[in-house]
């Protein structure tokens, strides 16, 4: 029998077991047709602006009968416009587009100055390619942070410069990567401002994170200065740094906050600057119990989910404070935990949620209920989630860099 026949069959004629796989299958089926038509629906916009861009291109050459060589710009400029979209849904094949329709040379110099220039470029899809592993891309990352003028500029102003022109990846070793290389060059920009890049980086995570805690409205303990000069103490090769400089460095971000770029198309803007851990994932849902896919982000002692990555809104908004994860079995879905307060029992977590009239309202989940796609993922998540309750993801970093100085001295 089909599974459409199967579907529509009477419930009189099935098991519980059967019924309660036909329902599993009419929900994932959901799901898929609702992915199949957003994919549908993007694509068909990227198509729309691609053809509506070749349709203004013919209008104006008709105009003006530019000639031959106007037409082979207006050819040029369309093949980039579809090498660009390329880049911002797969760098690496975006660039390789790029590179084979001769409007990009393979040299990484070139290909740096490229992303620096950014134009039509997704800062987010920018930060993924300069934060890739393979040599090539840690020599077009070194190359990118070169086209950047350091000299002369303090250190927030060089982070203002450098974090406006792509978006910093979440995941820890690219973070590590693009701060190194970050340090460097600020550091042979303006030599002797500090005694080691290591000084230079450990003092950069400080900024973002003082960043973070006195501009995030989840934070409620905004450091003083005392406390800036107290984590920072030792870092310049086992001495302090000089007070002014980092009073200096202190009032700047007080005073004006990081401006974070936000993508045309994936607006994930201050909020979500730096994220502990993203991905799709399964979440029950509170008064329906049925499994709805969700694209999640876990940043700041807060667990946000979207409907889609393109997303400007979260649909929701799980604030960790007070809560507890861990590993659960479902007899529907595979590699569940589960977010749960374990002081206050049967009660509904604090949380909202956006309602069908795009209405902020109070969640309605005694308990969260997610599914990852893997074991792994699911005890990656728990980990992150864990470690996102305790502590700033940057510490680790941080830490590493600070024992490596103790130890030279």
């Amino acid at each position: 029998m089909g599974t459409e026949a199967m579907l529509e069959k009477g419930s009189s004629d099935l098991s519980e077991a059967e019924e309660a796989e036909i329902e599993t299958i009419r929900q994932h089926r959901e799901e898929l047709l609702e992915d199949i038509k957003k994919l549908k629906e993007e694509i068909a916009q990227v198509f729309a602006e691609i053809e509506g861009f070749q349709n203004a291109e013919e209008r104006q050459e008709a105009d003006q009968n530019p000639g031959e060589r106007s037409s082979k710009l207006s050819q040029r400029d369309k093949l980039l416009s579809v090498g660009r979209k390329k880049f911002n849904m797969d760098p690496e094949k975006g660039i390789q587009y790029l590179i084979e329709q001769q409007l990009l040379s393979s040299d990484l110099q070139e290909i740096a100055k490229f992303l620096h220039k950014g134009e039509g470029l997704n800062k987010t899809a920018i930060g993924d390619y300069l934060g890739g592993r393979d040599s090539k891309n840690i020599q077009i990352l070194q190359a990118f942070v070169a086209c950047h003028q350091f000299a002369n500029l303090n250190l927030v102003q060089a982070l203002r410069q450098f974090l406006w022109s792509f978006r910093l990846p979440g995941e820890a070793q690219k973070i590590d990567r693009m701060m190194e290389a970050f340090a460097n060059w600020y550091c042979k920009c303006n030599p002797g401002v500090f005694q080691s890049t290591d000084t230079c980086y450990i003092l950069s995570f400080s900024i973002i994170m003082l960043n973070t805690s006195l501009h995030n409205p989840n934070v409620k303990d905004k450091p003083p200065f005392e406390r800036f000069v107290s984590i920072n103490r030792g870092i310049n090769d086992g001495a302090d740094l000089p007070e002014e400089l980092l009073k200096n460095l202190f009032d700047s971000i007080k005073n004006e906050p990081f401006s974070i770029p936000e993508d045309d198309g994936n607006d994930l803007t201050h909020t979500f600057f730096n994220p502990n851990r993203e991905g799709w994932l399964l979440k029950l849902g509170g008064r329906v119990k049925t499994w709805k896919r969700r694209w999640f982000i876990l940043t700041d002692n807060c667990l946000y989910y979207f409907e889609y990555t393109t997303d400007k809104e979260p649909l929701g908004i799980i604030p960790l404070e007070n809560l507890s994860v861990r590993k659960v079995d479902d007899p529907k879905k595979p590699n569940c935990f589960e977010l749960f307060n374990p002081n206050c029992k049967g009660q509904k977590i604090k949380a909202c949620k956006t309602d069908g009239d795009g209405k902020v309202v109070e969640g309605k989940h005694q308990s969260y209920k997610i599914s990852a796609a893997t074991p792994a993922e699911r005890d990656e998540w728990i980990e992150a989630i864990r470690t996102s309750i305790t502590q700033n993801p940057f510490y680790d970093l941080v830490s590493a860099r600070k024992k490596k100085i103790a130890n030279k001295n």
